[in-house]
């Protein structure tokens, strides 16, 4: 018999995993992606599930809902998460990653996968028959306008900004002292700061001249990836109780916590290279230099990567998909990503591993699992399909995840992380019994 076809279309986080997915459920994947011919402006390697705004993969404990979200997804088989966990680098409570030992492995799996066949060429069109479109939120403008004339789709622009990555070794670690927040390991570098120090580099950053982005405005930026000029200009405490908080960071050469704080992260595998926490930006390149060369301990700061501003593009999903982010009007497309409004990494793959499998599922002739939604995957999934006049990308939080039902003679679990620890308890008792209908790794 023969085997079952669909493409999907992008090979990002959300369509690499969309692919395997399919192609380890027995179906014949035609995985076309514009790489290596033309790149978005945020992309620079030629490899599958380029990470571009960090390396991060956030939290890891089941307290947090990315951590649970991870969790599911590595007893559902997922290529993405094995892949980090391959290539995870020390983060503390979180998985990070090396960018390029991580995107390399996923891309050698993928074009050695027998079910898979790769197109390295632009799609212009969404493509006839079963297919899963994951082109991400740099979408190219002519798939974008196809996409668009969709029938009651409304198609929303936003911008994202990237982190700038420093060399370690043009860093003056004599400044800065080694923590993780709440002495959980050692996995940061920061940079403390006096009110002084602060108020000088808020000054300065207010006064930075930015690179003028096209269509961009202010009130479009998402929340969750906002630039930290833009923090700065909401008032000039937001940075400090944002990505420069100093809570939890006691410096050991004071036994204080500092006014603020900057946080570097690791970025690869060799540790040569330090992101810089939270710091998303549109400054120009040199006002970078300037500017965050007043940050104690990056005063002569060599930049692996500036700070880059560019356009984001998410679909109004309710409506228009379903929660297994399968097109309403037309049964087998599916979309999957950060286009179909779930944000991060993790979330982006794990739209795409709901996506795979539950299209597998309909071209073997079988109904396809549609994941409650205490389960986070299932959460995401009811996330973008509900009814929402204000529709807004979203990452995974408890907050979109069913809570615990009241059971009559027993007491609320007051304790917020073990109210939280018991929902994951819950979710993953739910995938553990749907893993014997799942594929897996290895």
């Amino acid at each position: 018999m023969t085997n079952p076809v669909a493409a999907v279309v992008g090979a990002g986080l959300a369509g690499s995993e969309a692919a395997w997915q399919l192609a380890e459920r027995n179906v014949v994947v035609h995985l076309y992606d514009m790489k290596p011919e033309k790149k978005t402006p945020a992309h620079h390697s030629d490899q599958f599930a380029e990470l571009v705004c960090s390396n991060s993969f956030r939290g890891e404990r089941l307290s947090s809902a990315v951590g649970l979200l991870k969790e599911e997804m590595r007893r559902l088989g997922s290529l993405i998460m094995y892949w980090a966990d391959r290539t995870r680098v020390p983060a503390g409570d979180a998985l990070a990653v090396d960018r390029s030992s991580f995107s390399e492995g996923i891309t050698q799996a993928l074009r050695s996968h027998p079910n898979i066949i790769l197109h390295e060429e632009e799609i212009t069109s969404i493509p006839d028959g079963p297919v899963i479109v994951a082109t991400g939120p740099l979408t190219s403008p002519a798939l974008a306008e196809s996409i668009q004339r969709l029938p009651g789709l409304r198609t929303l622009n936003f911008y994202d900004a990237a982190a700038p990555i420093v060399m370690r070794d043009s860093l003056d670690e004599t400044k800065m002292f080694r923590l993780s927040r709440y002495g959980r390991g050692n996995d940061y570098l920061n940079c403390p700061m006096t009110e002084a120090e602060y108020n000088f580099f808020i000054d300065a950053l207010l006064n930075a001249e930015t690179a003028v982005i096209h269509g961009f405005e202010e009130s479009g930026v998402f929340e969750g990836c906002m630039p930290i000029e833009s923090m700065a200009r909401r008032g000039r405490m937001v940075p400090a109780f944002g990505p420069m908080k100093p809570v939890g960071l006691r410096n050991p050469r004071t036994g204080k916590e500092p006014f603020a704080v900057v946080q570097l992260r690791q970025d690869d595998t060799h540790e040569t290279m330090y992101n810089i926490v939270g710091f998303q930006t549109r400054l120009k390149f040199p006002e970078q230099r300037r500017v965050f060369g007043l940050i104690p301990g990056l005063e002569h700061a060599a930049f692996a990567r500036y700070g880059v501003m560019h356009r984001n593009t998410f679909l109004n999903s309710p409506g228009f998909l379903n929660e297994r982010y399968e097109m309403i009007q037309r049964p087998l497309c599916y979309f999957a990503g950060q286009m179909t409004g779930v944000e991060g990494y993790v979330e982006s793959a794990g739209s795409g591993l709901y996506a795979g499998w539950s299209l597998a599922e309909q071209l073997h002739g079988r109904t396809p699992v549609t994941l409650p939604a205490h389960t986070a995957i299932g959460a995401m999934g009811k996330y973008i399909a509900a009814p929402n006049p204000r529709f807004q990308p979203m990452n995974c939080t408890f907050g979109i995840i069913d809570p615990l039902p009241a059971i009559p003679g027993m007491k609320k679990i007051r304790d917020k992380k073990q109210r939280y620890e018991a929902i994951s308890e819950r979710s993953l008792q739910t995938i553990n019994s749907l893993t014997g209908k799942t594929g897996g790794i290895g």
